[in-house]
């Protein structure tokens, strides 16, 4: 048996724009005492001129993004690094490939309905992801399956409950 909370847990929060993910892991990260990262800060600017226009992003827009990505997590694997990274990870795929740098990452998936999501989107201010992107994100998330290491978490909860159970998914005893 060992712990999943140690100095070498890598944990991505993820999730449809808007439903939170840099709030939590950015909380997460704080109480773990471990290193936040933020995902959206590795898209090229092509990416986020893309959806600042409204257009939502492609597979092959997303590529690159997740391959840099992938690489981060690689470098924290190879240092055994603890780290809460933020990405939205809607597709299996997507997952998958950042499994391909530790295949024990962790994901915790925020969840929450369409009209809670906007509503938060709305309010939020200096982001350029606009709420009319949100049918897209809704369209291509692929929750996590059974088979996937990870949890879900209802949004409707607070920040303080949210980091709370992911502490205890995280804290969990496993073979």
């Amino acid at each position: 048996m060992k712990t999943l909370l140690n100095n070498d847990r890598r944990i991505v929060v993820m999730g449809v724009s808007g439903c939170g993910k840099s709030s939590v892991a950015r909380l997460l990260a704080e109480r773990l005492g471990c290193d936040f990262i933020e995902g959206d800060d590795a898209h090229p600017q092509e990416n986020i001129d893309k959806m600042a226009a409204g257009i939502p992003l492609s597979d092959a827009d997303r590529q690159d993004w997740l391959q840099t990505l992938k690489q981060t997590l690689q470098h924290r694997v190879q240092l055994q690094d603890s780290v809460v990274l933020t990405c939205s990870a809607l597709k299996r795929r997507y997952r998958d490939l950042l499994r391909e740098a530790d295949p024990h990452l962790f994901f915790l998936h925020l969840h929450g309905d369409h009209a809670l999501i906007a509503q938060r989107m709305a309010s939020r201010n200096r982001h350029f992801m606009p709420t009319a992107l949100l049918d897209s994100q809704f369209a291509d998330l692929e929750p996590l399956q059974s088979d996937e290491f990870g949890m879900m978490l209802d949004v409707r909860h607070s920040l303080e409950k949210l980091v709370t159970q992911a502490i205890e998914a995280i804290s969990i005893e496993v073979e």
